[in-house]
């Protein structure tokens, strides 16, 4: 009998699909709870909850993981570790297209059992069917996410096909793939596992046979995805569909903003495109406000150094720069000095490229440089708008840094960033601009030079395994370390080092002053989070390396 064929696969309800009929309705009864802000989408679906279920995935007003919970406790379950399923080997005589529509797979099997992995419990009595009636098999289950089922159907049993030729890659076809429900499920899994990973930035980059979609968690990149390549248009479309991008355009750089609404979850996602060899290159920098909290207490500041830039930013005028490379989190820490200082008796702008995070009680600038409105030009005109404290994302050259030196001189507390690899270079980096020593004297207060480390796991104290099973860390995917702390190099101006500076004393005499006035180095404050665990060796090694 060939199972392949539609109508041979008609579900008998036997007496003993009973007790899957049975959990089918404690399913029925249990759904309305997850959906219950959404009565209008089982509305829509005239009732039929499979149906109900795939539409509010598809709106993302819940994750598939969510469902699963749901499912998996309905069936007395546990929620499955998907990577440590095994990848089963191809069962022969059944068509991927089969399994897709009926969103199951053969596991494992021998001459009387199978294993399926299920991902969608209303089908559970047709699959049922189909392996102790059609395969001469007695059946048990996994319930899995239809996404990562996908995947499996899509990596075992894909067919040698060639990519997809659309007529002229015309704008209709490009939307009509970007709107197909495996296209939707797959760019929503790629959102839900980089929001589980707690990951920074997505990368979806196409080679020559396969996209590979990556997450950086930690500052490191990893692999959560490979699909062949001629699933790249439709990936490509969707992903510019939803950050209003044009996506009939290939050949220019594209960027774009966007919210997402992902179960539970809002995405502020910013989204770059460029134009490469095997495809596009595309990268969405996430931003999950709700995962952000903007404390100076939270940065990993010994207390000694919380103090004493806490009584900094406390002065009326002046410049306080903070430094490090990209990725550094300098932009975290200014926004946690910002909102300490926020209150209704200070008048707070901000010029920044871009705006990454929008906090209420400030005035916020965007850079844009094709109307030029640049650091310069906006600085510029904010010091006209009587403010107390002015935030300047980035000096970037001797006119915004003249500006912000001005500023800070004439009753401003100014606040920036500077790409240096430490606090003294902050100093001999204005002045290479051509400052005048004597103005940055004059004008600086305080330097916080600083990098990101990854902490050590507390769950598994960073074996990367679990305790009980001994298989893969859940809290940290087996990496060993989980978030992200700072370490610190604060360099607090005082009249030595105003002496020096204006008489344009070398960095490696303004280094030896502050120290001899207590301030401790990047590596003496990692090496004392190594000493506390928070760290280790090999992690320090690895942020100051690459600074």
């Amino acid at each position: 009998m060939d199972i392949n064929d539609p109508q041979n696969t008609e579900v008998l309800f036997c007496s003993e699909l009973s007790g899957i009929t049975g959990k089918l309705n404690e399913l029925k009864r249990a759904l309305p709870e997850l959906i219950a802000e959404y009565p209008e989408v089982l509305a829509e679906c005239g009732g039929d909850y499979s149906k109900a279920d795939a539409a509010v995935l598809e709106r993302g007003l819940c994750t598939e993981i969510e469902l699963l919970k749901l499912y998996t406790k309905v069936f007395g379950l546990e929620v499955p570790d998907e990577d440590a399923l095994p990848l089963p080997e191809r069962y022969p005589g059944i068509s991927n297209e089969y399994l897709s529509e009926n969103g199951m797979v053969p596991a494992s099997w021998d001459g009387d059992t199978m294993q399926v992995y299920v991902s969608n419990p209303y089908q559970l009595a047709r699959n049922i069917y189909v392996v102790e009636r059609q395969l001469k098999k007695s059946m048990s289950f996994i319930l899995v996410r239809r996404a990562w089922l996908e995947r499996i159907i899509t990596s075992v049993y894909k067919e040698s096909e060639e990519p997809a030729v659309l007529e002229g890659d015309s704008e209709d076809a490009l939307r009509s793939m970007a709107g197909e429900a495996r296209i939707v499920r797959m760019v929503n899994d790629i959102f839900s596992r980089a929001i589980e990973l707690s990951a920074s930035d997505i990368h979806v980059e196409p080679g020559e046979d396969h996209v590979v979609v990556r997450c950086r968690v930690d500052g490191v990149l990893t692999e959560i995805l490979s699909t062949p390549i001629r699933d790249f248009p439709a990936i490509a479309s969707r992903i510019k569909l939803i950050a209003g991008l044009n996506i009939a355009e290939s050949r220019l750089p594209q960027d774009g903003r966007t919210t997402f609404q992902l179960g539970r979850t809002e995405l502020d996602m910013r989204v770059s495109t460029i134009p490469i060899l095997t495809g596009e290159s595309i990268v969405l920098r996430l931003l999950n406000k709700a995962s952000v909290a903007y404390d100076l207490r939270a940065l990993g500041l010994s207390q000694a150094m919380l103090n004493d830039f806490n009584e900094l930013i406390q002065i009326p005028h002046g410049m306080i720069l903070v430094v490090g490379p990209t990725g550094s989190g300098k932009t975290t820490t200014l926004y946690s000095v910002i909102n300490q200082l926020n209150d209704s008796k200070r008048k707070i702008i901000t010029v920044e490229d871009p705006v990454e995070y929008q906090l209420p009680g400030l005035c916020q600038m965007q850079v844009n440089s094709q109307i030029g409105v640049d650091f310069a030009s906006g600085l510029r005109s904010i010091v006209r708008q009587d403010p107390d404290v002015i935030l300047v994302g980035e000096i970037r050259d001797r006119e915004t840094a003249d500006i912000a030196i001005n500023a800070a001189l004439t009753g401003h507390l100014v606040l920036s960033t500077l790409h240096t690899n430490d606090a003294v270079g902050a100093v001999t980096r204005l002045i290479d601009m051509n400052v005048e020593g004597f103005l940055v004297a004059s004008a600086l207060f305080g330097v916080m030079s600083q990098r990101l480390v990854r902490k050590v796991c507390t769950v598994c104290n960073g074996s990367g395994k679990d305790v009980l099973s001994g298989g893969r860390c859940r809290n940290c995917n087996g990496s060993g370390f989980r978030g992200r702390t700072g370490i610190y190099e604060f360099l607090r101006v005082n009249d030595e080092l105003r002496e020096a500076i204006s008489h344009n004393q070398p960095s490696s005499v303004l280094e030896k002053i502050a120290v001899k006035n207590g301030m401790k180095t990047l590596l003496e404050d990692g090496r004392d989070k190594v000493a506390q665990g928070i760290t280790t060796a090999e992690e320090l090694l690895r942020s100051t390396a690459e600074g």
